[in-house]
């Protein structure tokens, strides 16, 4: 084999490389994207549960019974949205419930459509809560799961730095594209926010 013949055997080998360390990352990065897409989960007793991440769940309504199986999974909070005059709200009974199953318990009552100035100031409080690590993992819900996943909108772009596009898209994957009032009114709230913050 000539010095030409070998060089050409080397390079195409560099090149076979190249190509399968290509291949490696392209899966790996795929494979890690699909394991922190929000994933919906069957947990009897809550309505549109759904893991975002390792740290924090969204849903809707909660019976007390569901409960002690949100601490068996590692959830050290429980943040409820929802006002006690909603329809089975139970927001008191909610409250001893998640205490008495080893939480901490936050009733967090927000409305996008109270005036303006009653809801933004709940959902400083709320992301302060979620910032605080000592409730991670932690699990926030309303009635349907609009209000929460709304409210991560905001925290992924205040907080994390995401554009409003990708926050709104990862969003659209879950719930607030489902075309109810709820999600319309969480949405149009969203926006008002974020305008008032420079978004």
């Amino acid at each position: 084999m000539s010095q030409i013949e070998r060089d050409a055997v080397a390079s195409a080998r560099v090149f076979l490389l190249a190509l399968f360390v290509l291949g490696l990352v392209t899966l790996t990065s795929g494979l890690q994207a699909a394991s922190q897409a929000p994933a919906k989960e069957t947990l009897p007793g809550i309505v549109n549960f759904t893991r975002i991440d390792s740290n924090v769940a969204v849903g809707g309504a909660v019976s007390v019974e569901a409960l002690p199986e949100l601490k068996r999974r590692g959830f050290k909070a429980v943040i409820n949205l929802r006002k006690a005059s909603e329809a089975n709200a139970n927001v008191e009974a909610e409250g001893d419930a998640v205490r008495a199953a080893g939480m901490k318990y936050i009733n967090l009552p927000f409305s996008a459509s109270d005036p303006y100035d009653v809801a933004a100031p709940q959902v400083d409080l709320f992301l302060k809560a979620f910032a605080d690590r000592s409730n991670w993992p932690v699990f926030a819900h309303s009635a349907q799961s609009h209000r929460p996943t709304g409210l991560l909108v905001i925290k992924r772009v205040l907080e994390d730095g995401w554009s409003v596009e990708k926050a709104y898209a990862a969003a659209d994957a879950q719930v607030l594209s489902d075309g109810s009032d709820g999600a319309k009114g969480i949405r149009d709230f969203v926006a008002k926010y974020l305008k008032a913050h420079g978004k």
